[in-house]
């Protein structure tokens, strides 16, 4: 329904931002992070996403195509609804979410009120299988990397990468175009996840 809001800040709450745009208030239940970058009277950009359930409807706003991914790929775990979701972001960058997906880390989920073990393990399970198949369709792939030569296999890095940029939304060819240029063999994974995305909001 909408892509993004792009007006001026009326209210800021806690959990929730509204935008004036063109003299409609429209409120977005949002992150921790996203609110942080917000000051009422300023203009500002969210990336929107329009939930609707059996019973209620609501719409959640972003302050990056990063954070928006990221939620939609939590609310597409069994049992992990908009307001866990939200409360998993607001204590995660897509960055770090990806990172504690790669490594199995349920205890950096479980520090969003409302996460417990069961929960954060669904989303590492479900996520980090979606993660593999990723993995797997980027297997064949030369090497996309900074520094590597022509024709290089991609180093196990890339491929994690790769893989995480695809389970937050990203297609084939926006993590092939993101990753070129980026300094793989030195960064590390969390740095080289972040220069994609920051090179991807542009």
């Amino acid at each position: 329904m909408f892509y993004y809001l792009n007006g001026t800040v009326a209210e800021v709450q806690p959990n929730l931002a509204v935008i004036d745009c063109g003299g409609v208030g429209y409120a977005c239940a949002t992150t921790s992070n996203t609110l942080s970058s917000l000051k009422k009277g300023e203009r500002a950009k969210l990336y929107t996403y329009f939930h609707v359930a059996e019973n209620a409807f609501g719409l959640y706003g972003f302050g990056s195509v990063g954070e928006l991914n990221s939620f939609k790929m939590l609310i597409g775990v069994s049992g992990v609804g908009p307001k866990a979701a939200l409360a998993i972001l607001s204590v995660s960058t897509p960055e770090t979410l990806a990172m504690s997906i790669i490594t199995g880390d349920e205890k950096s989920l479980t520090v969003a009120p409302g996460i417990g073990k069961k929960i954060a393990q669904r989303i590492i399970l479900e996520l980090k299988d979606k993660m593999t198949r990723e993995s797997a369709a980027f297997g064949g792939l030369t090497s996309v990397g900074g520094n590597a030569g022509a024709g290089a296999v991609l180093s196990n890095k890339t491929t994690e990468a790769a893989a995480a940029l695809g389970v937050l939304g990203y297609s084939t060819a926006e993590t092939v175009a993101a990753l070129k240029g980026v300094d793989v063999e030195s960064l590390p994974l969390e740095e080289i996840i972040r220069a994609c995305l920051k090179k991807m909001a542009r």
